[in-house]
């Protein structure tokens, strides 16, 4: 049987491991894993969800807080349409964070940037442009168009100078939105140079309705690939969602795909985003504390777990200080709920909205618990401790068992005395 170690991804010349670690934002993937997976010869993710905010934790700005006192007047309105970004500082934000890590890589893998289009920010076109194009400036290998067909992006960045040079692909659930996404970018004369296709076991925002478990991951890519060979393409596809050992990652790099993007298994790492105690939640789960709701404003199903603190939460909406949800006219879905529910329970001292979250603030502090499917397998992954907790697991031990693991095996990692303290 093969390992994973056994193929390669392959842009151009240039040959890399073929795994790749998914964007999970808000600072979830940080840049600490994003350089791990180059280090190790992959590809590693850094996500610009609320970029701002994840400036303000890693390089000591205050985005948010002048952001907020430049708008704390509007508090307690319900439009929201004069909460804008300064597009300035926004590039400013961008830069910073690609630029710092991009200073600090090693080894020959690769880092890209998972940008949403779904992070409206009260200015779609406005705001998307203004990160890509940062993006791009400060030096990412790549970028990967996420939550979202993304049908005018290329054309938002088609004058840039790297634009065939930085590694650009999309993130789709089906054939029919790549057909989509290729006919109306082809007046752009370039191609995608990969696609990664996300199944419905994936974690976080799902490409699918409510009837996800309908889809099988395998058929979509079968799907995919065959269009690309009757049409000619040569793009690389890369299966995304349940993908949970490298055996798993081996059967779709023996059917065609070009490499494996995964994520779960890293949400237990060193590296990772998540504080500790979070990361316990996760060790802790069984199959049945995984759900898959409608709470998300962005109008997409979301897979997490059913202990996470922003369901039911009833926080007033913090627009002013975040707002990367609001549409082009200053609306967002939570904010409807959340008044709903003020006027039928205007003496309430603590508020329930259970159909929507305010996914800026709970994602900020993290507590929504976003997770793939196979979160309840995470326990087998590690040791457990006598007190009841899960020993932490490193990037690389991890990147590592998915390289070179056989026949569905699963590595321990060695028994820690002690674990090392959590990066910064």
């Amino acid at each position: 049987m093969k390992c994973l170690d056994d193929f390669r991804l392959r842009f151009g010349s240039r040959e890399y491991v073929p795994i790749m670690i998914g964007g999970m934002g808000v600072d979830i993937s940080t840049s600490d894993l994003s350089l791990e997976a180059a280090r190790l010869g992959g590809i590693g993710h850094i996500s610009d969800a609320m970029i701002p905010t994840v400036s303000d934790r890693r390089y000591d700005t205050k985005y948010v807080r002048d952001k907020l006192k430049q708008y704390k007047y509007n508090v307690a309105n319900t439009n929201k349409s004069e909460v804008q970004f300064d597009l300035g500082l926004l590039e400013e934000a961008q830069k910073t964070h690609v630029t710092r890590t991009m200073e600090r890589k090693r080894g020959d893998g690769l880092i890209f940037m998972n940008c949403m289009e779904k992070l409206t920010m009260n200015g779609p076109k406005e705001t998307l442009r203004v990160r890509l194009r940062a993006a791009m400036d400060a030096g990412i290998d790549g970028i990967t168009l996420a939550a979202g067909l993304h049908l005018g992006s290329f054309g938002l960045i088609e004058d840039h100078p790297r634009f065939r040079d930085v590694k650009l692909g999309i993130i789709v659930s089906s054939l029919r939105a790549l057909v989509l996404f290729l006919r109306k970018s082809a007046r752009t004369n370039r191609l995608p140079d990969f696609v990664v296709v996300e199944g419905p076991l994936a974690g976080g925002h799902l490409g699918f309705g409510m009837d996800w478990a309908q889809y099988d991951l395998h058929t979509i890519v079968a799907e995919i690939r065959e269009y690309l060979i009757a049409e000619k393409l040569d793009i690389p596809l890369i299966p995304a969602g349940g993908i949970f050992t490298g055996s798993d990652g081996v059967s779709f790099l023996e059917a065609g795909a070009a490499a494996v993007q995964v994520a779960t298994r890293f949400t237990v790492s060193h590296e990772c985003g998540l504080p500790p105690d979070v990361q316990q939640h996760y060790f802790g789960a069984n199959e049945d504390d995984i759900e898959v709701n409608n709470t998300s404003p962005t109008g997409y199903p979301m897979r997490m777990l059913k202990s996470s603190p922003s369901i039911g939460s009833g926080i007033r909406p913090n627009c002013e200080a975040y707002g990367y949800l609001l549409d082009g006219n200053g609306n967002c879905a939570y904010i409807n709920a959340y008044n709903r529910e003020l006027a039928l329970h205007p003496d309430a001292k603590r508020l329930k909205v259970m159909d929507k979250t305010c996914l800026c603030t709970h994602m900020r502090n993290f507590d929504c618990w976003t997770c793939g499917h196979f979160t309840y397998r995470l326990k087998d992954t590690t040791h457990r401790r006598a007190d009841g907790t899960y020993q932490i697991l490193s990037a690389e031990h991890i990147f590592h068992d998915y390289q070179y693991s056989k026949d569905n095996k699963i590595a321990l990692p060695a028994v820690e005395a002690c674990e090392p303290a959590k990066s910064a």
